[in-house]
């Protein structure tokens, strides 16, 4: 690898890995008050113009019905119900914990790739990969079923809604990768997050979010969250995304998703005083540790057949 490339992968990781990481702090600022499903919405509607605008730069701007229809169902799965999820989930849990169970996701592919007809049997070393991320899902959601915490929030709330959006975001992210898209991977994720923005802005519509969004109350932390989360989190973390899939293998990119849960906790004990528990620490070793067994198995089984690991954002 030369130099200059290498140099340029180091930052795109770097980006993908703190970036991302850090999204799930941004979005419990921004949405102490701003309503969360109009929050995300907005969020993803004035990233998908900047991604548009990118596009058309480029020459990228025509799309055929059948692409924008594509866009529409991955980004009611991934954008509405996973990233929605994700937004609606951190009312009631802490930053650290969220990115703990969406950690799970590469899992999910996995099952369903399989149940699918996509993928065959996983090798034993993942099921244990798999049996061992749900374990530490379970440790951190069976005390939850049995007590609220302190601020009254039910953490079993935020963690069940976490693992259906999971499960939904996965089967989108299957979907994605055999769908038909746009020939520019910049008009794609335009494409995504204007539907996924609009059907997160129309849900908040439906749930009664306008009434109570008042702009005169909005707070700067909540603002400049919400400015991180369109600039930083969707336009540079996604374009960071983009650029690995093609320079790398997917499977290494695929990396982040035991490296953010990191970050957020990190994150997330620094700076909003959210507490690191020894059943915390215990199932964050064991989600993390499992997803890192069935990434790297894939990428093994990468060098000799096609993976779908990679399959865990909107693919381009």
């Amino acid at each position: 690898m030369a130099a200059p490339k290498k140099i340029r992968v180091i930052i795109a990781f770097a980006a993908l890995y703190l970036v991302w990481g850090s999204t799930y702090l941004g979005i419990r600022f921004a949405i102490e008050t701003i309503p969360p499903f109009l929050m995300a919405g907005m969020r993803f509607l004035l990233a998908g113009v900047i991604m548009y605008v990118i596009a058309w730069s480029q020459g990228s701007h025509k799309s055929s019905w059948a692409n924008w229809r594509t866009s529409l169902i991955i980004g009611a799965c991934l954008l509405l119900a996973g990233n929605g999820g994700v937004t609606i989930s951190e009312q009631y849990i802490d930053t650290g914990l969220a990115a703990l169970i969406v950690a799970i996701v590469p899992i999910y592919i996995v099952i369903l790739g399989w149940a699918m007809g996509m993928t065959p049997k996983p090798a034993p070393i993942i099921w244990m990969g798999l049996v061992g991320g749900f374990a530490g899902v379970g440790i951190l959601l069976g005390p939850a079923l049995h007590f609220s915490s302190n601020d009254g929030r039910h953490p079993a709330i935020g963690m069940s809604i976490l693992l259906v959006s999971s499960f939904i975001w996965s089967a989108g992210s299957l979907y994605s990768r055999t769908a038909k898209h746009a020939a520019s991977p910049f008009l794609t994720a335009a494409q995504q997050m204007l539907c996924g923005g609009l059907l997160l802005v129309l849900a908040g519509i439906v749930t009664g979010e306008v009434p109570r969004f008042h702009p005169g109350s909005v707070s700067i932390l909540s603002l400049a969250s919400f400015i991180y989360l369109v600039i930083i989190g969707a336009v540079i973390g996604y374009t960071a995304y983009i650029w690995l899939l093609r320079h790398c293998e997917p499977a290494k990119v695929a990396t982040y998703a035991y490296v953010n849960p990191i970050v957020a906790v990190l994150l997330g004990a620094s700076f909003a005083g959210e507490t690191i528990t020894m059943r915390v620490l215990i199932a964050a070793a064991l989600i993390i540790g499992s997803v890192a067994i069935v990434i790297t198995a894939q990428q093994l089984k990468a060098r000799t057949e096609p993976a779908i690991s990679a399959a865990i954002e909107p693919a381009d």
